[in-house]
């Protein structure tokens, strides 16, 4: 029976998914981040798909999130998207020391997925853990940079209100650079990774995902080691097909 646990771990408020029969054995643990205005219980079908195959799965609720909810509306929430992805970046490690702490990790078998932002936190955290062994990112990009030009360049056209200067906006894109895993695809070090994403996606566009694979591709020796699943006619929207994929990837690599 896959059992559903409520904890804390430090500040975090998370859902520990497994087989309630292994609760307390080492296991390899999955983390999954789940996207933008977004809570940590949306991910219990994937989470399950996971526990069913042997891993200890780690659903948090990100910053502003969920157990975490401020007063902030959803559209005020999405301009806080970067500074969440930072919070994440922060609290992976925390959540990775505590599993190792508590002797509930097996060995060195972490892994990192998400969805949409979880996806992009997903891709940032490869250029900042080696430890993190395979990664699955679903409908996210790991292209930061351009996503953020991109929609600076979208609200302008747009005429929306934003809460940014134009210099304050620059400043932010900068500052994204360093966990722009476009611009540093060597740190990926023939890690397993899976993209899924949807060719009709009007939120995360399908290319950023799509290009860093093809770019990537040469950068690996076992070139099973990467692969991109696409599905035709798909929005901004996670198919059973893909969560299916996606513990099939981790159960293959992890």
């Amino acid at each position: 029976m896959i059992g559903v646990y409520r904890e804390k771990i430090e500040d975090i408020p998370v859902l520990i998914v497994v087989d309630a029969t292994k609760e307390n054995e080492p296991l390899p643990v999955v983390t999954y981040i789940h996207g933008i205005t977004s809570v940590k219980e949306q991910n219990l079908p994937i989470a399950y798909a996971l526990a069913t195959k042997g891993y200890r799965v780690v659903l948090p609720d990100c910053y502003l999130h969920g157990e975490r909810r401020t007063q902030l509306n959803n559209e005020q929430l999405m301009y806080r998207l970067w500074d969440v992805v930072a919070h994440n970046l922060k609290e992976i490690p925390v959540i990775y020391e505590n599993m190792k702490k508590r002797h509930l990790l097996d060995g060195n078998r972490f892994g990192l997925a998400g969805t949409s932002m979880g996806g992009i936190t997903t891709s940032a955290a490869l250029t900042q853990f080696d430890w993190i062994k395979v990664a699955a990112v679903l409908m996210g990009t790991p292209q930061p940079v351009r996503f953020a030009k991109e929609q600076v360049a979208y609200v302008k056209e747009t005429g929306l209100d934003v809460p940014f200067t134009e210099e304050e906006q620059q400043q932010f894109i900068q500052k994204l650079a360093p966990i722009d895993l476009s611009l540093q695809i060597d740190r990926l070090q023939g890690r397993p990774l899976f993209f899924w994403h949807g060719e009709k996606d009007n939120v995360v566009p399908f290319d950023h995902a799509y290009s860093f694979y093809t770019d990537a591709i040469p950068h690996y020796k076992n070139p099973e080691n990467i692969r991109f699943l696409r599905e035709l006619d798909r929005d901004h929207k996670v198919s059973t097909y893909a969560i299916e994929e996606t513990a099939n990837w981790f159960d293959l690599h992890l």
